[in-house]
């Protein structure tokens, strides 16, 4: 009888059990992981945006340019030149649109002159701020010529503003990334033909539009590459594998004008192309190196 009496009021035992400790890791671990990979996310997300509405629909512009004209952005339509910005060039001394004259020279890219000349909506990023090998401004305005030709143009950043998207990167900080068009002579690394210019990349973005284009991030093959990448000149380099986007995430505080990227030996920029290593610096603060990309286009 006493023994029943105690064991009822005895008083109930408090805490966790190992099951309910558990689970509380578990889900506390979910939030950090949740926390960590969120950032990650994010970017993917505008990485996305960058590619979808408005690199893609670019290239749909651009198409729809041909399809409408029967030939490729700034060229001529009563004697093409099937080269971007054809109406600036001259072709034995003459006007490559009426072409009086010249018969004699064979109607080839390596015949004509003033070529090469990128149409674009203004300047944008300055030589270099970007990366090496900018060509020159062609007189003629992209937003003139798809408009005048009743192509619908992306929104980009707003109206008179289509050739540019705003996008964060991977420091968070605002980037800009610019579209134009150029023709490029055979041999040249970046992919000869007619190619879309697109300035502003962190080589993060790079890699991810590279993958989506191409199957595989590597910038010196495919459709889609670096600019002013060096040529494979060695005879055993013919069919050797490209090379990966360069640069890590390290300053490049040369872009704006700054004076660190020739006195910060870390730092990759246009006065220190080689500057990135795997130790480079890596402050929240700075501003990621920017690279120019050509994508190579179907017409």
């Amino acid at each position: 009888m006493n023994t029943i009496k105690r064991y009822r009021s005895a008083a109930p035992q408090s805490g966790f059990m190992l099951i309910e400790l558990a689970l509380v890791l578990a889900v506390v671990g979910l939030i950090i992981g949740a926390v960590a990979i969120g950032k990650d996310v994010q970017r993917n997300a505008e990485y996305n945006k960058v590619s979808n509405k408005f690199l893609d629909q670019w290239k749909m512009a651009y198409d729809q340019y041909y399809q409408r004209t029967g030939t490729v952005v700034g060229d001529c339509q009563q004697a093409p030149t099937y080269m971007v910005n054809g109406a600036e060039t001259r072709i034995g001394g003459v006007d490559s649109c009426q072409r009086g004259g010249a018969q004699d020279v064979a109607g080839i890219p390596e015949n004509f002159e003033n070529k090469g000349l990128k149409i674009c909506e203004g300047q944008g990023y300055r030589e270099g701020q970007t990366g090496q090998g900018d060509t020159l401004l062609a007189t003629q305005s992209l937003r003139d010529l798809m408009s005048r030709h009743g192509v619908r143009l992306p929104p980009g950043r707003g109206e008179g503003h289509e050739d540019r998207y705003v996008y964060q990167d991977t420091n968070g900080n605002p980037t800009e990334v610019q579209v134009c068009f150029q023709f490029n002579l055979a041999g040249s690394t970046s992919g000869a033909g007619n190619v879309m210019v697109v300035r502003g990349l962190t080589p993060d973005l790079a890699r991810y539009l590279d993958q989506l284009i191409d199957g595989k991030p590597d910038s010196r093959e495919g459709r889609f590459r670096i600019q002013g990448r060096a040529a494979h000149t060695n005879a055993d380099q013919a069919n050797a594998p490209g090379t990966a986007w360069e640069a890590n995430n390290t300053v490049a505080s040369n872009i704006g004008g700054t004076w660190h990227s020739s006195n910060d030996t870390t730092a990759i920029g246009a006065d220190n192309p080689s500057g990135a290593t795997a130790s480079g610096r890596q402050f929240d603060e700075d501003r990621v190196t920017l690279l120019t990309a050509h994508w190579s286009m179907d017409q």
